[in-house]
């Protein structure tokens, strides 16, 4: 804790030296979220730069009052969001067939093996609306009213989003898992 707090205070003065040592400590901690709400690796290194500028443009604002490492994941899951707000363009329009397909029955996420890699992997091929409001919902813990209040979408925009996420990633898993979904079985 000793640690955190000097790193803190140096980079408040501006200390270059500290604020490498915040960022060698906490970069991919930070990178990872916004690899969540990002395209790429590329656009979520733009993210990454643009959440450590404003790190230490406000490091000042932080009263060690709650988690320093809240605090940075917090700023890096806003900044992620608005990156994603302004590239909301297409994010949340589908296709009438995806509509259709996202009524079936989904096979349970119990029912099927997998690991951490291959449900990182889904998780990253999923459409941007679906990823992120998963992201927010499952990963980050927001609920469907913050969700909507932060990405300027109707809650149930955002729980169609959720839904459609979990049976995309439930048809992907079932792939790699190598089970038949129910529709399947026609």
């Amino acid at each position: 804790m000793d640690e955190i707090r000097e790193i803190i205070e140096g980079c408040v003065r501006g200390e270059k030296r500290w604020q490498d040592k915040l960022y060698k400590r906490f970069s991919s901690l930070l990178f990872s979220i916004c690899l969540r709400y990002t395209k790429n690796r590329m656009e979520a290194q733009d993210v990454l730069q643009e959440v450590f500028v404003k790190i230490f443009n406000n490091i000042q604002t932080y009263h060690h009052s709650g988690s320093f490492e809240g605090w940075l994941k917090r700023i890096a899951v806003n900044t992620s969001i608005t990156n994603y707000r302004k590239n909301l363009k297409h994010a949340f329009q589908a296709d009438i067939d995806e509509v259709v397909k996202g009524n079936e029955d989904p096979l349970s996420f119990e029912d099927l093996e997998f690991t951490r890699e291959e449900l990182l992997l889904c998780i990253g091929k999923l459409p941007a609306g679906y990823k992120t409001v998963f992201n927010m919902y499952v990963v980050e813990g927001f609920m469907h009213k913050e969700i909507a209040d932060m990405l300027g979408i109707d809650v149930n925009t955002s729980k169609s989003q959720l839904s459609r996420a979990k049976v995309y990633l439930q048809r992907e898993l079932s792939v790699i898992s190598k089970i038949k979904l129910p529709s399947d079985e026609r």
